[in-house]
């Protein structure tokens, strides 16, 4: 049965082994016992507890292979991360969903070398449980009143407009995925499928078909990746 379970994880990936997804926590639960199971009834065939973690197997697989073919389906088994702190401001309603206190925020943030949420720009909750933060540049804090003195004080201004009016869809913030134009994430930074073309022809492709991943940063910075087969 050690065997057994250790071929199975194995099988379902090196992601099994890293910060597990809500669904790959059951998986592996379900796995561990079945295991448990077979190993404390020595009586019972060993098929028994092979079958079923066959099933799970298959299951998990046909799944993980669909979720590379939908977003959506993405979407629903591992559900979305979540914007805690945006521009050094605190979203209290989204920690009241998540049931996220502030001893458990503070605490990651100290984890991670930041004092103060002032000093952050973007602190969000993966689907992992785990915090992810975006600091501040050090040459100005979202929530000073002084002027700029010179150049280097200056504050940046996002290259993006309407980036502030993103609560989140993911950071960096996909555009097209799979060759499928994310049209809500443009509408969110008031942008156009004509500007997306643009954008990617500067980068040398001729089709929205031809990208496997374009995104866009809080900088307003664009990358794009091809599919394999347009390498």
């Amino acid at each position: 049965m050690y065997f057994i379970v250790y071929g199975a994880i194995r099988i379902m990936g090196k992601r099994e082994i890293g910060k597990l997804s809500m669904f790959d926590l059951v998986v592996s639960i379900m796995l561990a016992e079945i295991a448990a199971f077979v190993i404390e009834d020595t009586d019972k065939p060993l098929f028994h507890g092979i079958v079923p973690m066959l099933t799970v197997l298959v299951v998990q697989i046909g799944m993980a292979f669909l979720s590379l073919k939908s977003r959506r389906l993405r979407l629903m088994i591992d559900g979305k991360p979540t914007v805690l702190i945006s521009k050094g401001t605190l979203h209290r309603d989204e920690m009241r969903k998540q049931r996220y206190n502030l001893d458990d925020l503070l605490l990651q943030l100290r984890e991670q070398n930041i004092d103060s949420i002032d000093e952050v720009q973007f602190a969000i909750l993966e689907t992992t449980g785990k915090l992810t933060v975006i600091p501040m540049d050090n040459s100005y804090s979202a929530n000073s009143s002084s002027q700029p003195t010179n150049n280097k004080q200056r504050p940046r201004k996002d290259k993006v407009d309407g980036f502030q009016n993103i609560k989140y869809e993911g950071l960096p913030l996909p555009l097209i995925m799979d060759g499928k134009v994310q049209d809500q994430n443009l509408e969110l930074i008031k942008k156009t499928r004509f500007w997306l073309k643009n954008e990617i022809q500067k980068k040398g492709v001729l089709d929205f078909k031809d990208v496997f991943i374009c995104s866009i940063d809080h900088n307003g910075k664009v990358f794009v990746s091809l599919k394999d087969d347009q390498k």
